[in-house]
């Protein structure tokens, strides 16, 4: 099987490259890889002490962060290490202060791994929730060298718990341990024999407690919100737009709107700008502006949402009516409602909160509408949404210290 997976990844490889002709994004993803050895080479020496944190993109990375930023605190003569699967990740993370040094993962083959593997040496490797790569963990395994996976969820319909998931089972076993947030992971991998799990709960919850704890202060969102209730918008897709932008354009005049679209290329802004019928204004065109004459404001830049959600009184998150739910616990922790579409399975914390009735979910435009005007005109409802978000997060911290208190054994 080892064969015909290698045999998948090389093909993979080359198909990219073709891609990559045509594609802006795919080119980055093989370019990117054809500077990793350099990099190491370059920023490693023989002496380096050196943990690997592998993400697959920014959702995991933020899921990773606490758990990177412990390791940087208590382990200083360390050097952190944070490698991305995806261009979306680490074009965004690429100068972190987070990590010592920030890479693209290179293509799992075994020639790369051992190459990669030889430069880094590192003394821990966490991998974060579904970054599961066969010939890295091998590699890793018979060198002896602690592998952890954290904040890992596992369901029925993964390869692992099929008749023909053998092969992914062994790269499964290669782990010194699993962290997984819920009982139903813990019991899936019971049945196939992986026994060295504990359930920690999901990293996620202590990221945005911390978020929480910061300074959310931005002058111009409080210029612009100057009072008024306001409903942010964010990581919005199209789809998304096509049920916000009606009911901005028809909503109440003393309502505000923040959009924050998950894509901000320009013609996609002007784009959306040009579809609101109301006094808007660009992140990028604040300057001498007073906002408070403004009724909508477009996010065309990234880094600054989740302190904007600190000033919502009503929150949208975008993907549910398009390719996938984005972070609902990030304006969840300001203890306020959150909206979605109705793609949300396989999100666990928003199918915990769609449960509760913390998240609240709409399927069309029409949805949409009698849903926010019954939320602002209706304040205790409103604010029992609100708590229930609220609680869920503070209920749910405390998996870096569980997961801290394990890596204290192997360090």
């Amino acid at each position: 099987m080892f064969v015909i997976y290698n045999f998948a990844v090389k093909l993979s490889a080359l198909f990219l490259e073709l891609v990559a002709l045509f594609h802006p994004k795919i080119k980055l993803f093989v370019n990117g890889r054809k500077k990793v050895i350099p990099y190491l080479l370059q920023n490693i020496s023989q002496d380096d002490q050196i943990i690997w944190v592998h993400t697959a993109s920014l959702g995991e990375f933020e899921q990773g962060l606490p758990i990177i930023e412990l390791l940087k605190k208590n382990y200083p003569a360390n050097r952190i290490l944070v490698s991305f699967f995806s261009p979306s990740g680490y074009e965004v993370k690429k100068n972190t202060a987070a990590a010592d040094m920030v890479t693209y993962l290179p293509m799992d083959t075994p020639k790369n791994a051992k190459k990669f593997i030889d430069i880094v040496n590192p003394k821990l490797v966490i991998f974060v929730k579904y970054e599961i790569w066969p010939n890295y963990l091998k590699t890793l395994s018979q060198r002896g060298i602690p592998t952890v996976l954290i904040s890992a969820l596992f369901k029925e319909n993964q390869i692992y718990f099929k008749s023909y998931g053998g092969f992914m089972i062994k790269a499964l076993r290669n782990f010194s341990h699993i962290f997984v947030q819920d009982s139903r992971s813990i019991e899936l991998l019971n049945t196939i024999n992986i026994k060295n799990t504990d359930i920690s709960g999901d990293t996620r919850f202590d990221r945005v407690i911390e978020i929480l704890e910061r300074d959310n202060n931005l002058a111009f969102m409080a210029e612009f919100k100057n009072g008024e209730r306001t409903l942010v918008a964010g990581s919005t897709w199209p789809e998304d737009e096509e049920v916000l932008v009606p009911y901005i354009n028809a909503g109440r005049s003393t309502l505000k709107f923040v959009l924050a679209p998950h894509n901000i290329k320009p013609e996609h802004i002007n784009k959306l700008k040009s579809s609101i019928n109301k006094k808007t204004i660009l992140y990028s065109e604040l300057e001498n502006k007073d906002l408070s004459k403004y009724e909508v404001l477009i996010i065309d830049t990234i880094g600054i949402l989740t302190k904007i959600y600190s000033y919502a009184d009503i929150s949208y998150v975008g993907g549910g009516f398009a390719t996938g739910l984005h972070n609902t616990l990030e304006p969840a922790v300001y203890g306020i409602p959150v909206i979605i579409g109705p793609n949300f399975k396989g999100f666990k914390e928003a199918e915990d909160l769609v449960d509760k009735g913390g998240v609240l979910v709409v399927k069309s435009r029409q949805e949409f509408n009698t849903l926010a005007n019954q939320l602002l005109g209706d304040m205790e409802y409103l604010k029992k949404t609100g708590d229930i978000n609220s609680t869920y997060v503070s209920e749910n911290k405390g998996a870096s210290i569980q997961i801290m208190a394990y890596v204290r054994t192997l360090i």
